[in-house]
């Protein structure tokens, strides 16, 4: 598998609060981001998997309403994540 227990941990341990906490609007886009991008690679290779290209507009999608909730509750936050993962805004 792509992610295992201590990948995910990292992500969430680099742009989370800290490594067990999993529910912080960071590390969740940070990992959202990292799927994203795997699932990205992917479907350059297998152009005609439908199900990984709407889990990923999904997943594009969570990340987003994410994104927006936290660009509407603190600004800097918002900033600082987009910058740090490279996000267009």
């Amino acid at each position: 598998m792509y992610l295992t227990k201590e990948k995910k941990a990292e992500i969430f341990a680099k742009h989370g609060k800290s490594a067990q906490d999993t529910g912080s609007a960071e590390g969740q886009i940070a990992l959202f981001t990292h799927r994203i991008n795997h699932l990205t690679g992917h479907l350059k290779k297998n152009r005609k998997d439908f199900n990984t290209e709407r889990s990923l507009v999904k997943l594009v999608g969570k990340r987003r309403s994410l994104l927006d909730y936290l660009k509407k509750n603190d600004i800097s936050r918002y900033r600082a994540i987009v910058k740090e993962l490279g996000l267009r805004k």
